[in-house]
């Protein structure tokens, strides 16, 4: 999420992986499946001997925000259609929270 919301810059160096799993409570197994599911995704890079770095591509950091937002957006407007509510209404109710 860091990378994609522009926490982690393009090029930063992320923490190892048992420093990920300290930081999230997390399993250090865990911790190097989510740098391989990054790597997969092409927004980090793993430099042998150096640590694991944030892509430098920034098409592939706005890509993957993209598509984040959309499925975000998809989750929200299923979940407005279960309360009965159309895309529509969603988006006035959104745009008179704004307000």
């Amino acid at each position: 999420m860091d990378v994609i919301t522009g926490r982690r810059k393009p090029g930063a160096k992320l923490p190892g992986g048992r420093d990920l799993a300290l930081n999230y409570g997390i399993n250090p197994n865990t911790a190097a499946r989510v740098y391989q599911e990054l790597e997969r995704a092409n927004l980090c890079e793993t430099r042998r001997g150096m640590g694991t770095f944030v892509t430098e591509d920034e098409a592939v950091i706005a890509a993957v925000r993209e598509q984040f937002i959309r499925q975000t957006i998809q989750d929200f407007l299923r979940s407005m259609a279960q309360l009965g509510e159309t895309p529509e209404s969603a988006a006035r109710m959104i745009l008179k929270e704004e307000a």
